[in-house]
């Protein structure tokens, strides 16, 4: 094989590699868009989709994977690409977890089609839509290879973690003041906590598209506004109890 033919071959894989990250991410956002779809028509064959589709995602991590590791053992890129193919299994790792948490709000939103609406399920289409909205823009931040597009994804995180508390607050109270909801209002909560998690994965994903295109890392402390409010059921049925 000439040299021009190994440069040419070297710059297919690198495209491959970007290429099979977009579609993951794109698969992703779908994913995260169809949960959140089931969860407000309530409906669970919508929801068996998603988890369905979580197989995809899993495949192209082991591809993105694979085709990384060679590329690390037998072209020893430098500088650029080096951080390319270094931020794609960072990047990869990372959207793979988001599509795990769209597949738990899919598999939450399931027993809630057998039991009555609460009123706070209507506040979750929102941070969905905002979650949604995070990934999309960190995958062209990616796309586009636009530093002050990865550092708004990192920023923007803030508001989620916001609603997050925001939900928090309101499911407990409602739990409290009618304990009938507390099956319905427990889901919600696990629900409410994975938009959030994805919240935490895209961030990374934005932190490690900053080091890629800059070589530096983002230095400032990530903004954290839902640190206090894990979810914590024994805290919530010990209020309740008293609340009776």
């Amino acid at each position: 094989m000439t040299g021009a033919h190994i440069v040419k071959s070297y710059d297919e894989q690198l495209e491959r590699l970007t290429k099979t990250i977009v579609e993951m991410g794109g698969l992703a956002e779908a994913q995260i868009e169809a949960a959140i779809d089931a969860l407000v028509r309530r409906d669970a064959e919508a929801a068996a989709a998603v988890i369905e589709g979580d197989k995809k995602i899993d495949q192209d991590e082991f591809e993105i994977d694979d085709l990384a590791t060679k590329l690390l053992a037998l072209r020893q890129p430098m500088g650029v690409d080096l951080r390319t193919i270094i931020g794609a299994l960072k990047i990869s790792s990372d959207i793979e977890r988001v599509a795990d948490y769209a597949t738990n709000i899919a598999k939450r939103s399931i027993p809630l089609t057998q039991i009555a609406p609460v009123r706070p399920v209507h506040a979750l289409p929102r941070m969905g839509k905002l979650a949604l909205t995070l990934m999309r823009n960190a995958i062209d931040a990616f796309v586009e290879k636009d530093a002050q597009k990865a550092i708004a994804v990192w920023q923007a995180d803030e508001e989620l973690d916001e609603m997050y508390v925001s939900i928090f607050r309101e499911l407990l109270t409602y739990m409290m003041e009618d304990p009938r909801s507390i099956t319905a209002c427990t889901h919600l909560l696990f629900i409410a906590k994975n938009l959030e998690r994805i919240g935490d994965h895209v961030t990374n994903i934005a932190e490690t598209i900053h080091f890629l295109v800059t070589g530096q890392r983002l230095r400032a402390a990530r903004p954290k506004g839902a640190r206090d409010y894990e979810i914590d059921l024994s805290m919530v049925s010990r209020k309740i109890d008293r609340k009776k």
